[in-house]
């Protein structure tokens, strides 16, 4: 984890509060060493950005890895829908071989 750059993301992140940007960044600074750090600001970013479509393959990979099964199934759901909503179509077909990979290996 890199202290310094969590710490510069901190310092944007007061200057711009509503920057979806930053708060996935933080996460993804987060998710190898804190996950459970990481989980608080993908939480905050899919409920004050639920449009900002990068957040939901990451989001759903931590709660998977996590073991919350539940979160991580409505969280590929919830980014497909808007992938297709957005267009997005590599996002869409990644979202989706994600979340079958997902099912396969949890028995869903």
């Amino acid at each position: 984890m890199g202290n310094e750059r969590i710490e510069k993301l901190l310092i944007f992140l007061k200057e711009t509060p509503q920057d979806p940007f930053l708060l996935y960044a933080l996460a993804t600074e987060y998710r190898t060493d804190s996950p459970v750090k990481a989980k608080e600001y993908f939480d905050q970013l899919l409920e004050a950005h639920p449009d900002y479509l990068a957040t939901y393959y990451q989001a759903a990979h931590l709660f998977w890895e996590m073991g919350l099964t539940e979160q991580a199934t409505a969280t590929f759901e919830n980014g497909i829908n808007l992938a297709k909503t957005q267009k997005a179509t590599k996002a869409l077909a990644e979202l989706q071989n994600a979340y079958m990979n997902f099912q396969i290996e949890e028995g869903l």
